[in-house]
């Protein structure tokens, strides 16, 4: 794992948070699958140890991990909280869409038209495996 690149003006815990979450509703992390111990995971992506266990600690808090006792913290399984965090991270992406269309001077109808115009092009559906 390399790594991460941090912006300045966020603290760094919020950061962590914002991706592992975009990583375990993509997928990338898995359910069930085991996250690295604090100070080998913060080393890897180049952190203090104590800002990884604040992001995990809230991760956790949240239900998106969960620890076993003796063999540390793992993605949830639970398909509720799964849902709910892929409706938050769309509930986000799609205000930060139209604040952006918005501020090219586009009002909520275009920006729907524009949507669904988009979605109707062939390039842009998703294929059938």
């Amino acid at each position: 794992m390399m790594k991460w690149e941090f912006k300045d003006g966020i603290p760094i815990y919020l950061q962590i948070i914002s991706h592992m979450r975009n990583d375990i509703a993509s997928g990338v992390m898995p359910p069930g699958s085991r996250i690295p111990p604090v100070r080998a995971f913060a080393g890897e992506i180049g952190v203090n140890p104590n800002t990884m266990q604040r992001a995990l600690t809230q991760l956790e808090s949240e239900g998106l991990l969960y620890t076993q006792r003796t063999n540390g913290r793992f993605v949830t399984e639970d398909e509720t909280v799964m849902k709910k965090l892929r409706n938050d991270l769309s509930e986000t992406y799609i205000r930060e869409l139209f604040r952006n269309l918005e501020r090219l001077g586009m009002n909520r109808k275009d920006i729907v038209e524009a949507v669904r115009r988009w979605n109707e092009q062939p390039e842009h559906r998703p294929s059938i495996d």
